[in-house]
């Protein structure tokens, strides 16, 4: 922060001192700071605007629902979308891949069906497709690294065939700092008839992301890594796959119509 003037000053964090000496932060990689820009929005909120989102049409309900689909329409021109209905808020990159692990992957995934993953992936990309691997009979495979501790590319596509179902790739790592050619993995596993589920929790903080041209198929990224708060995170799927997913939680606010015995869901 040294060559941005003024920049250390937007976080109050580092107004403090540890055994007398000024805070330097060099974990960003695990869970930024936050500005004032983002806790003055935050505490303004819940001073002035606070209220259920979606539930009532009396005028503090009607704001905080404008600022919600607001603060969407702003994480889908940040990634790149029009289609702001792509874009589903989660607690965090970890949820949002339980969640297609969990919906996409219990409908798409059964034995024959391979799990593509890689070794450099972090843990929130390995056990949701452990599990759900397990449950549904599917088969794990992982690709390797290459001497220069980039993607083996080679060992990739040779394992990319009509039994691969998913590949799931970090974007960029969080140990590696490495970062596979998301665009030209995509056309290879769009070939077998594959999906690609890339893990941007590094990558969207990190580099300019723009899904229309990414090649990926589900992209998922925290708040909490990008200057933003903890607990929340972003999914955005394309259309065609979130329209035939199953819902990963059910509750009040995903329905349509609720009965005693069933319930339609809301539109995506």
């Amino acid at each position: 922060m040294a060559g941005l003037p003024g920049v250390r000053d937007d976080f109050p964090i580092f107004d403090r001192q540890i055994d007398g000496r000024r805070i330097t932060f060099l974990d960003s990689a695990a869970s930024s700071q936050k500005p004032r820009q983002v806790l003055d929005a935050m505490r303004a909120f819940e001073e002035s605007s606070y209220a259920n989102v979606h539930r009532g049409a009396y005028r503090l309900s009607v704001e905080a629902t404008d600022r919600y689909e607001a603060a969407r329409r702003a994480v889908a021109q940040f990634i790149g979308t029009d289609d702001a209905d792509e874009v589903a808020f989660t607690r965090g990159a970890t949820s949002a891949l339980n969640a297609i692990a969990g919906s996409w992957g219990a409908d798409h995934l059964g034995p024959g069906r391979t799990v593509l993953l890689s070794l450099m992936e972090h843990h929130a990309n390995i056990v949701p497709w452990q599990q759900i691997a397990r449950m549904t009979g599917a088969t794990l495979e992982y690709i390797g690294l290459d001497d220069d501790f980039q993607l083996d590319l080679d060992e990739l596509r040779s394992k990319l065939d009509e039994r691969t179902a998913v590949v799931a790739l970090t974007g960029m790592s969080n140990v590696l700092g490495s970062m596979p050619p998301i665009g030209l993995i995509a056309d290879w596993v769009h070939e077998v008839g594959a999906v690609l589920v890339v893990d941007g929790a590094q990558l969207v903080p990190h580099a300019p992301v723009d899904v229309s041209t990414l090649g990926a198929d589900f992209l998922v990224f925290s708040g909490h890594k990008m200057l933003g708060p903890t607990g929340i995170g972003a999914m955005w799927g394309r259309r065609e796959h979130l329209e035939r997913m199953e819902p990963w939680e059910t509750g009040g606010e995903m329905i349509a119509n609720v009965g005693l015995f069933e319930s339609t869901w809301a539109a995506i």
